[in-house]
């Protein structure tokens, strides 16, 4: 098994962090092998930034996303610039309030989230890159939860653990809301 996860966003938005955190709970915690890479414009706020990582039950021979099972995009532009990164019938997951889809999305299962509206509810709009691995765990199943909940332990400072467990947790539990609709 060998899955292929691009996260796509705007510097600032926590996309190279959400991408670490899911790489390092699979490896660590879920005990697979996983690669993570990163991408990022020169601006620290505002230009593109893109993580991936490949999870696998076997070694990973080729460390890059070529035709990525899940994208999970934070901004209209990451939609634009990397939904032809997604394979034909592959889960696209988007900020639902930064991203609009057009006629290119029929091709792909559709998961929608107020990423952002959600963390600030919770606090801070800066915890909403943590709602959306939530939401992706609940979803996909790629990385289990308590794996996903030890890795954020590891990488976030103490002052800001409680709010982004919150965080994740909204994600989750909107996430699984869904699931359960779907089984339905």
């Amino acid at each position: 098994m060998r899955v292929e996860i691009k996260f796509g966003g705007l510097g600032g938005q926590g996309i190279i962090t959400a991408g670490y955190i899911t790489a390092k709970a699979a490896a660590l915690h879920d005990e697979k092998e996983s690669v993570f890479t990163q991408d990022y414009s020169a601006e620290a706020r505002g230009g593109a930034s893109t993580s991936e990582v490949v999870i696998s039950d076997k070694m990973i021979n080729y460390p890059q996303v070529l035709h990525a099972d899940y994208l999970v995009v934070m901004s209209q532009s990451a939609y634009n610039d990397y939904l032809h990164k997604l394979k034909k019938g592959g889960v696209l997951i988007i900020e639902e309030d930064l991203v609009k889809l057009d006629e290119r999305a029929k091709d792909f299962k559709i998961y929608k989230i107020p990423a952002t509206r959600f963390a600030e509810e919770i606090g801070n709009p800066i915890v909403a890159n943590i709602v959306m691995l939530g939401f992706f765990v609940a979803i996909t199943g790629v990385v289990s939860k308590e794996a996903m909940w030890k890795s954020i332990e590891e990488r976030i400072p103490k002052r800001f653990l409680e709010m982004n467990q919150k965080a994740f947790l909204k994600g989750y539990e909107y996430g699984m809301e869904i699931v359960k609709k779907e089984k339905k």
